[in-house]
């Protein structure tokens, strides 16, 4: 059996101390999004999933208040 090393994903949010992630702070939210508009899911982020829960709500308000957009502009 090969054994293989993996890299310990460390949440962002934790480790700089985040209390609360705001939904106005479109810069931080837009890094958790796919081009196509989706939330990027933490598997792949590498935040825990307390994080991961006050992310989506947090995107999912923003989405609500236009401030960020549901799905991306078709570029066709």
């Amino acid at each position: 059996m090969a054994s293989y090393s993996y890299k310990k994903r460390i949440c962002r949010f934790k480790e700089s101390g985040v209390k609360y992630i705001d939904y106005m702070d479109e810069k931080r939210l837009i890094r958790f999004l796919t081009e196509g508009g989706k939330i990027i899911p933490r598997r792949v982020s590498g935040t825990s999933s307390k994080y991961q829960r006050m992310l989506a709500r947090a995107i999912k308000r923003a989405r609500h208040l236009a401030l960020l957009p549901y799905v991306a502009d078709n570029p066709s």
